[in-house]
Parts: C-alpha cells; sequence; structure tokens
C-alpha cells in the first residue's frame, strides 16, 4: 500500500517553488494498492458515499483509494466507478481534468507527473488530461475557474475547442443547477472572476446554463472591481445578476439557479433599487430617500445594505457615504420613544416614526 498527495496542494507547492504566491488548500491522498478493509482496520473512517473515501485517523486529511470511471450516461453523475488494489497511480490521475491538477508528490516528496503538469505550469497553460475530458460537462465549469484563479495562464487552443465541441455536442445541457451554482460561486470568489465569465461566454456554456445573461465589458469590469475590494459573495454576485436581460429575466435565472438566500436577495435589491440609489440623498427629498431605505429595509439590514452600496460602487462608481449617513441617521431615532409620545393609534404612531426619521435625515444631509 502506497499513499501519495495528488490534485491542487502539488500544483501550488510547485507553483510556489516557481515564485508564483498561492492559496493553498488542503492536502488530498490517493492510496494504491489497498481495500477499503484494509483501511479500515488501519483506522481510517469511510466517508465516501459514490466510491471509497477515508478520513486519516490522526490528521483527518481525505485520503481516497486508487480509482478509475467509466462514462455510462449522460452528464457528471454518468458514471461507473472501479476502485481497487490494481489500478495504478496513473490510471487515477488520468481521469482528472487539467495535467495541472494530474500530478502526485511520493512519500520522499519527488514529483510524479506523468501527463505534462511541471511543463504546463511553466508554460502557464490549462490543458486537458486527455480525452475523457468529454466525459463530465463540469470540467467546462471548472476550465473556466481555473482561468480566473490563474489569470496568467493561457487556455490551451486544443481543450478550448473540445470545451467549444461539449457544448454544441448536448453534454453540457445535463448540467443541474446545484452543481452549476457551486462552481460559480467559487470562480466568483477567484481574484478575476470575469475571466469566468469570458471563457463561458467564449465556449458557449453561459448561453446554456444562463440564457438569461448578457455580459458586457462594463459589468465584467465591475465583477472584477468587487474582487479587488474583497468584496463578499453576494456582492459579487449581485453584480453579475445585474446583466440580466429583463426583470422578468431574472427572476426566471434566479428561480432556477441554486444559489444562497443572501445573494439572491442582494440580486433583487439590485435589480429593483439601482436607479434610486444613483441620486444622492438630499435634504429636500427626505420623503424618497426614507422611501429608497424602507423598500432595502435598511434599518433592519444594515449590512445588507452596506452590501447593495458596495455593489453599486462596484458597478457605477457610486460613493455610499451620502447614503450610509442617510441610513444612520433614520436609525438613530428612538422609535419607541416616539410612539410613545403618538398615543394609542397605530396610524398616528406609523406617521410620526416615519416624520422622526425624515427629519433626521434632513438634519444628517
Amino acid at each position: 500500500m502506497k499513499a501519495y498527495v495528488v490534485g491542487g496542494w502539488v500544483r501550488d507547492c510547485l507553483l510556489e517553488r516557481m515564485g508564483t504566491p498561492v492559496r493553498r488548500g488542503d492536502r488530498d491522498w490517493v492510496v494504491v494498492g489497498a481495500t477499503p478493509e484494509e483501511m479500515i482496520a488501519q483506522g481510517y473512517q469511510p466517508v465516501g458515499r459514490d466510491f471509497p473515501v477515508f478520513l486519516h485517523p490522526q490528521t483527518r486529511e481525505e485520503t481516497a483509494l486508487a480509482r478509475t470511471e467509466r462514462k455510462t450516461a449522460p452528464g457528471y453523475r454518468g458514471f461507473v466507478v472501479h476502485a481497487a488494489p490494481d489500478v495504478t497511480l496513473e490510471q487515477d490521475l488520468a481521469r482528472r481534468d487539467l495535467t495541472i491538477n494530474a500530478m502526485a508528490f511520493d512519500a520522499a516528496g519527488e514529483v510524479i507527473d506523468p501527463y505534462g503538469g511541471l511543463a504546463d505550469l511553466r508554460a502557464r497553460v490549462l490543458r486537458h488530461v486527455g480525452p475523457a475530458f468529454v466525459e463530465d460537462p463540469v470540467r467546462i465549469l471548472r476550465l473556466a475557474r481555473f482561468a480566473a484563479r490563474f489569470a496568467d495562464f493561457a487556455i490551451a487552443p486544443e481543450t478550448m475547442a473540445l470545451a467549444r465541441a461539449m457544448v454544441a455536442g448536448g453534454e453540457a445541457d445535463a448540467l443541474v443547477p446545484e452543481r452549476v451554482w457551486q462552481e460559480i460561486a467559487r470562480g466568483l470568489m477567484e481574484d478575476r472572476p470575469a475571466r469566468m465569465f469570458a471563457v463561458l461566454v467564449e465556449t458557449g456554456l453561459l448561453a446554456r446554463i444562463a440564457p438569461e445573461l448578457a455580459p458586457t465589458g462594463s459589468v465584467l469590469e465591475a465583477l472584477d472591481r468587487a474582487a479587488a475590494a474583497a468584496a463578499p459573495l453576494a456582492v459579487r454576485f449581485a453584480v453579475l445578476a445585474s446583466c440580466a436581460r429583463s426583470g422578468e429575466a431574472l427572476r426566471a435565472w434566479l428561480s432556477r439557479l441554486r444559489a444562497d438566500a443572501d445573494s439572491i436577495q442582494l440580486a433583487r435589491l439590485l435589480h429593483d433599487l439601482r436607479s434610486d440609489l444613483r441620486t444622492a440623498p438630499g435634504a429636500d427629498d427626505a420623503v424618497r430617500v426614507l422611501a429608497v431605505l424602507e423598500r432595502a429595509d435598511a434599518l433592519r439590514r444594515p449590512e445588507r445594505f452596506a452590501h447593495l452600496l458596495d455593489a453599486m460602487r462596484a458597478l457605477d462608481g457610486l460613493d455610499g457615504e451620502p447614503w450610509r449617513a442617510a441610513a444612520a441617521a433614520a436609525a438613530s431615532i428612538d422609535a419607541g420613544a416616539v410612539a410613545a409620545k403618538a398615543g394609542p393609534d397605530a396610524r398616528a404612531i406609523a406617521a410620526a416614526i416615519a416624520a422622526a426619521r425624515r427629519a433626521a435625515i434632513v438634519a444628517a444631509a
């Protein structure tokens, strides 16, 4: 039984040796020459549902048995997995997506590189490992995501051609919304997320998975500005969603995509309030300003309102400070004290609180 470190950890260690700073993830291991029973006997905890994956008894690092995959149906789930002691490391690495992800370290720290990943790292090229790339449409999303992570890497022409052929052939139509969102979310959090969507447009995949979007150069530039400002996922997603072809298109896309609630809510708010927020609040329009703040639920959810302004800054260069000041002024009103003075009538209470908030907004302008 032999254990090897594989995948992203190896890639990132080699990039560091070349002088490229990276954010390393967790180590992943592959074991060759073992059975599940032997792994369990050594204290490994089985966690894999679709194929034999275990947690190391001490480090809790993920360890998988070497395996091969055989395509049996469309989509990324249509595989039969074979994990057995006779599966070699080279066979396991062959099923991976890109050459730079298909390398391993042995116990002595030597690089095992059967598919030219090291040369592609040095040449700054994203290249598919082999013809099996076409069997999993998720690999197109991963290709685009790695293009966003490694912005100075070119995509090999044959790999781009293969991705386009996969889309044209309908293989990408088997992608499920949950996996699409998982990859989009990860890509949005890369340093150059715009490149992911430029690649998806170039391959034709974006038109298949999100025909409601029409990315423009200005939106993609805004997306990279949001990333440069270390904006959270919801802000980056809202910026991306701003290129929806219409409000109806946005609603259709959000209903189909399995995005998290924060991202969906912020995307909707940005669509609904963007034109209102472009006009800075002033002392002479407190009624409008308070109405916008209430529509944004800014007083109860100030953090989300701040994220909304961050998205506006990335897209339109908005100086959000006047809006933050207006929201802070309105929130400073003691609604309970105002209600106590207004008497028992609910409408009178609401009117008094609104008047107090408008007065505070005027005073802060």
